[in-house]
């Protein structure tokens, strides 16, 4: 009997001590206040999962957790997980999966704190895919979207903010670098109206472009090429030979319709190098080309001197062996890209070759727009009868010239009033009344105290202004004081080998 106690005694501590000895958590919740929830262990064993680069365990395990605990706290943790781990895993097909899963994210959670960096991320995924200036430019123009959609949409969270903006400089660095060299590519060939138009949407878009500078110098080289081409054409002789030739008087007349027009636009751009890009490698070149020109040559202001220093210095320099590495690599060269400054997040209206075309013609010509050979002229047509007369008889060769159409043998149907501003028997005009009070001339005239007329107010020339009056007007800031000429020097960078004019005028 004693026997059989000792062994039940023994038995109850062997199994007490084997209790007490487990790591076994209990699996009920309810038993254990200290076990884990099931659907927090699945999200930790995905995590672990995606640590250890097994993305499909983590997928699996995730998706476990968003179907079996659809009221979970961790359903929008576990659901931005899933896009998370196609972002890592890389690949043309799982970065676009990762897309549409950071997409859904902003569906399902648009407030929460996390769809900024789901947003962030999706812009990535497009400047990952980024290629070269010349090659195909739909991931870059997709990142822009994207990043402004950031910039827009979340701009209280600053720290995402600052990082998109720098991204954004970065796409539009490469999309500037595409668009000059297609209007490089079209005044190379002396196609000026697409070159022209597609530099003049350049500066406008992209101010922050590493080569901003010599697109406005390649633009006023285009207004002066327009011009040289008409210089250069050849006279006729009197076969009309050789082909595109003209008369001197027809040459003449051109050049004093668009002569001036050319000048001025050339000179614009010019200017505008000096005053906005006073450190860049083409402000020498625009001062030579303005003398040339025997145009006043403007001075930047001591603000834009320090702002475009600024810029210069955040840009870096491509060493030799990034250059190398640069032709392997599939992604675009970023390096030049300035550091400080906002992008651009609203598109101008584009250029177009045509408007571009019409313009300079109407400006010369002083026509307006839209109705360049007719001026501001509307032809009204009158119905004078409700029944239309036969036909009229077909011209003859001894009709009088100006003669109307009923001595040709027909009656007219309708007259044409070409007049833009014809007097009409029926139009409301002013009526005079005796009473009405009328000012005084003596009351116009301005008095001192004394009752004797004040002298007329001085008045300003604005053509007498010195150039550097206009370079300061045109700046902006009236203001601030002028850069000197050693201070423009000594901010600039020892210029880059290779720069040469385009044209030598």
């Amino acid at each position: 009997m004693s026997r059989r106690i000792s062994f039940i005694l023994f038995a109850g501590l062997l199994l007490a001590f084997t209790a007490a000895c487990t790591n076994k958590k209990s699996v009920n919740p309810l038993a254990n206040i200290q076990s884990k929830q099931p659907d927090k262990v699945l999200f930790d064993k995905a995590m672990d999962a995606m640590r250890h680069n097994r993305f499909d365990v983590a997928r699996l395990t995730l998706q476990t957790l968003i179907n079996t605990y659809p009221d979970s706290e961790f359903i929008a943790r576990a659901k931005l997980a899933v896009g998370d781990s196609w972002y890592a895993e890389g690949g043309t097909a799982s970065l676009a999966q990762a897309e549409q899963e950071y997409r859904d994210f902003q569906t399902f959670f648009p407030n929460m704190p996390e769809a900024a960096e789901a947003q962030l991320k999706i812009a990535n995924i497009q400047y990952q895919q980024m290629e070269k200036p010349d090659r195909d430019y739909t991931h870059a123009k997709r990142a822009e979207e994207e990043y402004r959609n950031l910039i827009q949409q979340y701009p209280e969270n600053a720290k995402l903010v600052t990082e998109g903006k720098q991204r954004l400089l970065e796409v539009q660095e490469v999309l500037a670098e595409r668009e000059f060299e297609i209007g490089r590519f079209y005044y190379l060939r002396q196609s000026y109206p697409a070159s022209e138009a597609r530099l003049q949407t350049l500066v406008e878009k992209y101010p922050l472009y590493s080569k901003a500078d010599e697109a406005l110098y390649l633009l006023g080289q285009n207004y002066e090429g327009q011009l040289e081409r008409i210089r250069n054409t050849p006279l006729c002789d009197a076969k009309g030979r050789p082909p595109g030739c003209t008369t001197a008087a027809a040459k003449e007349k051109a050049l004093a319709a668009f002569g001036p027009q050319l000048i001025a636009k050339a000179t614009e751009q010019y200017d505008k190098i000096l005053t906005r890009y006073p450190v860049m490698d083409s402000a020498d070149d625009a001062k030579k080309r303005l003398e040339a020109l025997k145009q006043p040559v403007p001075r930047p202001t001591k603000v834009m001197l320090a702002q475009n220093k600024a810029e210069e210095d955040s840009r870096q320099e491509s060493s030799t062996m990034g250059t190398l590495l640069g032709v392997l690599k599939k992604g675009p060269d970023t390096s030049h890209t300035a550091r400080l400054g906002d992008p651009t997040l609203i598109d101008p209206t584009p250029a177009n070759p045509r408007d571009v075309t019409n313009t300079i013609f109407q400006q010369a010509l002083g026509t307006t727009p839209g109705n360049a050979a007719g001026g501001d002229k509307i032809g009204i047509t009158v119905v004078t009868d409700g029944t239309p007369p036969p036909n009229d008889a077909p011209p003859r060769s001894d009709t009088p010239a100006g003669a109307p159409a009923s001595a040709a043998g027909g009656s007219p149907f309708a007259r044409t009033n070409t007049t833009a501003n014809a007097a009409d028997s029926n139009e409301l005009k002013p009526t005079t009344d005796a009473n009405e009070l009328k000012p005084d001339a003596n009351d116009l005239q301005p008095t001192n105290p004394e009752g004797n007329a004040l002298p007329p107010p001085v008045q300003i020339n604005d053509l007498a202004k010195g150039p550097s009056d206009s370079a300061t007007a045109a700046s902006g800031d009236s203001g601030a004081s002028l850069a000197s000429d050693k201070e423009i020097s000594s901010s600039r960078k020892k210029k880059k080998k290779g720069l040469h004019k385009l044209i030598p005028f």
